[in-house]
Formats: C-alpha cells, structure tokens, sequence
C-alpha cells in the first residue's frame, strides 16, 4: 500500500466529523515551520532567503503544540527550514505522534543519520527527504557537493532500521524526464515507501527564470507519463491527471494551513499576504474565494501539490469513481 490504513480512517473520521458540523472549510495537513534556519541556500526556495531578512526566533515546543491542537488536521508535515536544526525536534514528534497524528518530518538529510540511530521506528512517522535529481544535478541546486551521497546514505540507514521513508522531488525548468528516472529508479532499489513530485512554485523573491508555466509543467508531465505506474508515486492520480493537463481542478489553500515563527501564514503555504495569530483568524478573515478561483495573478502557474491533493481528496470523500479510483491506485502499489 502507498499509505497506511489509519492514514485514510484518520482522513474519513475527519471529513465526517466536520461534514457532520457543517464545516466547509477544514485543514488535512498542518505545515508546521518551526524554525527557518536552514544549513543550505536552495536555489529555488524563499524560506532561506525570508530568514536573513528577518532573522526570526524558532516557535516554542509549546507554541507547535498549540498549533496542531487548533488546527486539528489528522497530519501534521514538520517543514522548515531544516526542522532537524529545531532543538525540541524530537519532543515534537514524540507528542504529536501521542496526539494520533500522522507525521511527516521532512529533511533535506544532512542531519537525518543521527536523527535516525537515536530514534525508533513508528507506524504514524515518515521520514520525507527532499530530492530534485541525481547527483550532480541535487547538488547544484541546494549550493553543496556532497549533499546528495548524505541523503542517500541516511535514506539507506533508516529503511534498514525500519522507518517508513518517502522523498519529495520539485521539477524545475531545467529538469530532464531521464535523469529523474534514474532518480526513482534509484530510490525504488532501496525499497522507499514513496515519491512526492511537484512542480516548483515560482516565488517572487527567487529572481532566477528556472520556474515552468503551467503550459510548460503539463508538456513535462505527459512526457513522464510512462513513469507513474513504474514506480511508488504517492502524488494521486488525480492529481497526476491535473499535472498533465486533462483535469481541471480549483485550489484549496485552507487544505494545508501554515504556521511559522511569524504567526499563521495567510492565504497558503506558498503566498503570504499577512500573518494571523490565531488559526481560527487565518480561517475567518482570509478571502479564500480569490484564491481556490485563481483569481490571484501569483497562481497563475501555481501547480503544486500543498494546493491540489486536498482537492483530489475532497473529490475522491465525495466522487464514488473517485474513491474506487483511489483505493485501487493505493492498492497496485509497484516495488
């Protein structure tokens, strides 16, 4: 299977339960930025690049606590940042997983072998490692030789001990469909339990042209097309149909809230027009409607996957060729 059993009771409990209130508006996925302090400068990312600017503090084990308490999404992605730079990391984890929450720790894997020896496996825990190409490629675009054998190196450590272990690959302009599938050829090998791909967001403060239109991204796609039933995608076919081209679907930014060392981040994961300090403030004053239209000029291009697998899974609770489509996808999971 592609995700765990408990995953999609967690996920159905939480559909029903605020279905059942009235809600229409409800998080599956808690972002949770800790801290923005990274030990790389990734070419393509705006979280380094706001943190020399504003120099922030870390969040408090308290405060990440509190924010999954008021979000109340039955998953919760630890992010940064490198969130292993995060002191109270392993607390963190800890209460969330006592909390029932499903938890992906997402590393670029520098520090991911200690995390690794000095903690054990849990059903509910991934380990997500962030890998955009081969090596040459990887490397190039976080600033550092060497990056990429690290990651690889502490991938092959955790699956020995046991730990559930996807990876998360941003497709840029320059991405070639070969050297990927070398990637997840690569990953596959050490039996890894799933790929997240995505195109990159194209955020303003990046200045360099190595984003794709969306034009672009479903040209790419297609041309990968051969790939997503070779090897453990865990992005839903839905989601894929979306990437190439042939199913529309609207955003839904309210499905992945983010909370960082600057309060709640308002409208989404990858925009941010103000901070809120409370999520209930995040939910009641943001003008959602501008944004799940794509009415807003910055997602224009905007395909990424914190947006649209909440869409694919709201259709799927609610679409009965959806779900069986779903369920027979996690299913027919290839090794």
């Amino acid at each position: 299977m592609r995700f765990p059993a408990g995953l999609y009771k967690s996920l159905a409990l939480s559909f029903i339960k605020n279905s059942f209130r009235g809600g229409k508006r409800f998080p599956l996925v808690l972002m949770l930025e800790p801290t923005h302090r990274c030990n790389l400068a990734c070419a393509g990312c705006d979280r380094i690049r706001l943190n020399a600017e504003k120099h922030m503090r870390d969040l408090s084990l308290d405060e990440c606590i509190d924010a999954a308490r008021q979000s109340g999404a039955p998953v919760v992605t630890v992010t940064g940042g490198e969130p292993l730079l995060y002191e109270q990391v392993g607390p963190l984890v800890e209460v969330l997983l006592r909390m029932q929450r499903y938890v992906y720790l997402c590393t670029n894997g520098l520090l991911a072998r200690s995390l690794v020896e000095e903690h054990t496996p849990h059903p509910r825990l991934s380990l997500n490692f962030h890998l955009d190409g081969m090596e040459q490629t990887h490397d190039r675009i976080a600033g550092r030789s060497g990056t990429f054998q690290t990651a690889i190196e502490a991938i092959r450590k955790a699956k020995e001990k046991g730990f559930r272990v996807c990876t998360n690959t941003s497709v840029y302009k320059y991405a070639d469909a070969e050297e990927l599938e070398q990637l997840f050829a690569l990953l596959t090998s050490i039996n890894i339990d799933g790929i997240l791909i995505s195109p990159a967001f194209s955020y303003q403060s990046v200045a360099e042209d190595i984003f794709l239109s969306r034009e672009e991204a479903a040209e790419k796609f297609i041309r990968m097309k051969h790939l997503f039933d070779r090897y453990p995608f865990m992005s839903t076919p839905m989601y894929i149909d979306f990437l190439q081209g042939t199913r529309r679907m609207p955003c839904t930014p309210w499905g992945n809230p983010t909370r960082n060392p600057l309060g709640w981040k308002s409208p989404c994961y990858l925009i941010t027009d103000t901070y809120c300090e409370s999520f209930k403030e995040l939910m009641e004053k943001t003008d959602w409607q501008r944004y799940e239209s794509g009415e807003d000029p910055r997602c224009r291009n905007c395909m990424v996957h914190s947006g649209y697998e909440a869409t694919a899974m709201r259709n799927a609770f609610s679409n009965p060729r959806d779900l069986l489509r779903l369920a027979r996808w996690n299913l027919r999971c290839p090794r």
